[in-house]
């Protein structure tokens, strides 16, 4: 019976996307650390005709779902974040190999654990990029929201080229 060498166990290979996590999660705690550090709540700093940083707290989901909920909806999401969490480390552990999917999972982990230390650490999470045209703005986001975003592209990516094989 042969054994699988060491360079493709589960946990070599997924040590490369939590490296990918991590550094999302370095990267969106490292810009929120700066936002608050440097930004009032409500400040806002044009940088482009169609960008501004500005700092908004964010007590709800995606498009502030739930934002205006008591206070239940932290701990919901917190929890929410966590279950996800472990199931996207078990995806990678079995899936470490589907590059796009690995890469997607990777994203999305990083995302959602980024946005679960802000529930965790400050009861909300902290938004700061923010894009407008004419007159109008996108809801503020950050980039966790932003790996997440990407993340959820690429499993549609993903599964189109899983089809477009399979034909």
């Amino acid at each position: 019976m042969a054994t699988r060498p060491a360079s493709s166990s589960p946990s070599s290979s997924l040590l490369p996307w939590l490296g990918i996590a991590l550094i999302v999660i370095v990267l969106d705690q490292l810009t929120k650390t700066l936002i608050l550090q440097y930004f009032q709540y409500g400040d806002s700093r044009t940088i482009t005709s169609f960008f501004n940083l500005v700092r908004v707290h964010n007590t709800g989901a995606a498009f502030s779902f739930l934002a205006g909920a008591s206070g239940w909806q932290r701990w919901f999401f917190v929890g929410l974040g966590a279950v996800a969490a472990v199931f996207i480390v078990w995806m990678l552990s079995r899936h470490g190999g589907q590059k796009v999917f690995a890469w997607a999972l990777a994203l999305i982990l990083g995302g959602a654990l980024g946005n679960v230390i802000d529930r965790l650490l400050h009861g909300y999470v902290v938004d700061f990029i923010q894009v407008h045209y004419a007159g109008r703005a996108f809801p503020s986001f950050n980039i966790a929201d932003s790996a997440i975003t990407v993340g959820a592209i690429l499993l549609i990516v993903d599964e189109l080229l899983r089809v477009r094989r399979a034909k």
